[in-house]
């Protein structure tokens, strides 16, 4: 009997220790491994939120630097088409200032041709009126030379 008692009291004290095991130890242990759990979770919850965040900022930002880049050509655009105005202006004033320049060339040419032929007009009047005081061997009073030189730049 002595190891029946002894196999009693092993037993006694092993319920006791599996009994005080389950009040005392367990609850927290479990408790433990529980909230291990629910961080875990939590944190693999969060880790899948940041994942799926962070692919939608890349994506706002993809679309951001497309919409960028298509202003950018848009701007360039404009600013190539701006510049071609503006050479387009240029040449049409340059253009209406060649014109003028040329058109001023040629009253300036008519100008200094009119006053050459004039000059010469006067001359040949007075060159004719030379030679027919040589050929009439007398000189005619200047008032009649100035009318005859005044007739004969008229004629020619």
């Amino acid at each position: 009997m002595n190891l029946n008692a002894t196999l009693i009291g092993q037993l006694i004290a092993f319920a006791l220790f599996v009994m005080f095991c389950m009040k005392y130890v367990w609850p927290p242990l479990i408790k433990a491994i529980e909230d291990r759990q629910a961080n875990i979770a939590n944190a693999l919850a969060s880790a899948e939120a940041a994942k799926k965040e962070q692919a939608d900022t890349k994506v706002l930002a993809e679309e951001e630097i497309s919409k960028a880049k298509l202003q950018a050509q848009e701007i360039i655009d404009l600013a190539n088409k701006r510049r071609n105005e503006v050479l387009e202006e240029v040449k049409a004033e340059a253009e209406t200032l060649k014109a003028k320049i040329i058109e001023q060339g040629y009253a300036e040419v008519e100008s200094e041709r009119k006053r050459v032929q004039e000059e010469l007009r006067v001359k040949v009047a007075s060159l004719a009126i030379a030679g027919a005081e040589k050929i009439v061997g007398r000189t005619i009073d200047e008032a009649a030379n100035s009318d005859i030189i005044d007739k004969l730049v008229a004629e020619l």
